[in-house]
């Protein structure tokens, strides 16, 4: 536990919800409006920390990096105070100047423009993904669809090693379940840490990777002095944790949508901004990253509270993009909403570094299913993979209707 009740002002209110159980991971939307309800801070005895769950207070905390610093972790442990259990991230547990400086060597390498090289190359691949699963009827959303895309054209655009490139579908949940606490859901996760972990490590090391890809550009940025060489390498294992997960659980999401609400589809266009509101959509309606902290780094007040130096804050990014006060019918999922304004890939400085590449290869994906199927319907539950930080479906059946039949 990270703080003492003892010391909380008599005006926080306080809840008994542990947010890392497994009843609370298995449907976090049922608990979302208690947390909004309750005020725009208060205090969860389960973990020790402060909460906030209303879009304004969680947009001020992601916004005041100073304040609310990321150096001290966006987990539960205060690295302050406890060693991390791995290298922190350069990119998402630091804070400027080191965070200014590696954050603009890797939006260089992951800059537009060298995205718009790709697209042609990713929207083929798309296309040829769907023109398989059309031959099926039936598929699932996951495993076949949200999760293939990104293992054909990821890894060859960052340059990796062919053989074990799987164990990239399992790093990411790994590395994001370390920022809850030492659960069974933590420990059931790092049953399959070592191999995938192991893997990563020997990826990211220059002789392994392939000379044209964003990894091998990232070591050429420490040729140049722009970071470090071991910064090189722990840059491009962050890179590895954001640049599928991202892409994957925001189609497995927007899939879901889609069943959940399945005559959206049909109002969603093929052009690209039709198919990029529709994502967009979807990261607000069921947000990838459901929750991040951060730590107090000087006594502050947040909505008239009194937050002490040294407090952990636990910022819920999906309650946050269902809040009353900040969207019309928040439960609602349309594919005609503007969502702009959400915070399903962070807020801040700190955003997902990931979230270019997961918007172009949703957009490549989105306008060949859209050019082919008239409609997607579930024909079985989706199975919710439980994570500590994620918002992750393991699998989520489906069959589609192709257009013209």
């Amino acid at each position: 536990m990270q703080g003492h009740a003892s010391h909380i002002p008599m005006d926080v209110p306080r809840l008994e919800i542990d947010p890392f159980s497994e009843e609370f991971l298995s449907d976090p939307f049922a608990y979302h409006p208690r947390l909004r309800e309750i005020g725009p801070v208060f205090w969860l005895e389960a973990i020790g920390v402060y909460g906030v769950a209303r879009h304004e207070e969680v947009t001020q905390v992601l916004k005041n990096h100073e304040v609310f610093v990321s150096s001290r972790g966006v987990g539960l442990a205060d690295f302050s105070k406890e060693k991390p259990i791995r290298p922190p991230s350069l990119l998402l547990e630091a804070d400027p100047p080191l965070h200014n400086r590696t954050r603009d060597v890797m939006n260089r390498i992951v800059a537009m423009p060298v995205l718009k090289g790709l697209e042609d190359e990713w929207r083929a691949k798309a296309k040829d993904l769907v023109a398989e699963l059309i031959r099926k009827d039936e598929f699932d959303a996951v495993i076949d669809l949200a999760e293939e895309l990104p293992m054909r054209v990821f890894p060859d655009a960052v340059g990796l090693m062919d053989e074990g490139r799987h164990h990239l579908l399992t790093y990411a949940a790994i590395v994001f379940n370390a920022f809850g606490p030492r659960n069974k859901i933590f420990e059931d996760g790092m049953a399959d840490a070592a191999e995938a972990s192991e893997w990563v490590a020997k990826a990211c090391k220059r002789e392994n990777l392939k000379e044209d890809g964003w990894g091998e550009a990232v070591y050429k940025s420490a040729d140049r002095g722009d970071c470090t060489h071991a910064e090189a390498e722990r840059l491009i294992r962050s890179l590895l944790s954001a640049g599928v997960d991202t892409t994957v659980n925001g189609v497995s999401n927007l899939m879901y949508a889609f069943t959940q609400f399945p005559d959206e589809w049909e109002k969603m266009g093929t052009d690209q901004s039709s198919t990029r509101r529709a994502f967009n959509e979807g990261l607000r309606w069921r947000s990838t990253v459901q929750t991040f902290f951060r730590t107090a780094a000087q006594d502050t007040t947040l909505a008239n509270i009194n937050i002490p130096e040294g407090s952990k804050v636990l910022t819920f990014l999906a309650a946050a993009n269902r809040d009353e006060g900040r969207w019309e019918n928040p439960n609602d999922f349309s594919v005609t909403r503007n969502a702009s304004g959400h915070v399903g890939f962070g807020h801040g400085i700190h955003v997902c570094l990931g979230q270019m590449v997961a918007r172009m290869e949703a957009d490549a994906l989105l306008s060949a299913m859209r050019e082919k199927i008239s409609r997607i319907t579930a024909v079985g539950a989706p199975k919710i993979r439980l994570n500590n930080t994620l918002c992750s479906i393991e699998s989520l059946p489906v069959k589609i209707e192709k257009i013209g039949e």
